[in-house]
């Protein structure tokens, strides 16, 4: 598909316009950043495997009966994916107490949670991207409350769906942030499911496999996302 003109570019992708005005190509970057853009650095080759991640997720979940902006794979760093109109939420889900929420409330990172929990959190990146609830959604008009609920509907089902893909690969699903948008008044999932987006543990070392290897110093950042990738596909026959 021919790219025409850069429609955005963002933190860890570039966007762009083709001849088709209901498809767009997102192209994936070896930038990476953390709190807010706070600290920036690169990871080699992190937009090939972001892609290729991104790309077996995204077809899992459209065999699970979930609706994606994913429409194909193009080349190592590319997809085609159709156009959304993004909505200005953030959807987090978590499983296990990690990151803000362990600081948040008190709790030991790695504390298994009682329940599932869903936070929403407005998208912009100028006030931090802070933490909101249906009330502010509904006051501000960020959203029609059939579509809120629709977002955490899909989002706890991809919870459900990768939870169960992952148990057998060895990796525990901590938490994820996942963005929706609207395709001709739908809702669809967008933006990409990878290490960047996802806390993925190894199931018994505990061992971080994403960017927390690089928002913590802890070495070895492209090799988690390798072993991730390895992971996804050797257990799918591969791409």
């Amino acid at each position: 598909m021919e790219k025409t003109n850069k429609l955005y570019e963002g933190k860890a992708k570039i966007v762009h316009e083709t001849p088709d005005h209901d498809l767009l190509v997102v192209e994936y970057k070896d930038s990476a950043t953390a709190f807010n853009g706070a600290k920036k650095g690169t990871i080699h080759n992190k937009g090939i495997y972001n892609n290729r991640m991104s790309a077996v997720f995204f077809e899992y979940l459209e065999g699970r009966g979930l609706k994606t902006h994913y429409v194909k794979t193009l080349n190592d760093r590319e997809m085609l994916v159709k156009r959304l109109r993004i909505l200005p939420i953030e959807v987090v889900v978590r499983n296990v107490a990690a990151g803000s929420l362990a600081k948040r409330l008190g709790l030991d990172e790695g504390t298994p949670l009682r329940s599932t929990v869903l936070e929403l959190y407005y998208k912009n990146d100028a006030l931090g991207d802070p933490l909101i609830n249906e009330y502010h959604i509904k006051a501000v008009g960020l959203a029609e409350p059939d579509q809120v609920r629709e977002v955490e509907r899909q989002a706890l089902a991809v919870n459900e769906y990768l939870g169960e893909f992952l148990s057998p690969r060895g990796i525990d699903l901590i938490d994820f942030k996942l963005e929706f948008g609207l395709h001709h008044g739908q809702v669809l999932l967008g933006d990409e499911i990878s290490p960047d987006t996802c806390r993925f543990w190894d199931r018994t070392t505990k061992e971080k496999l994403d960017k927390d290897r690089f928002r913590r110093d802890l070495g070895g950042v492209e090799e988690a996302y390798q072993e991730v990738l390895k992971r996804i596909t050797t257990a799918t026959g591969g791409r």
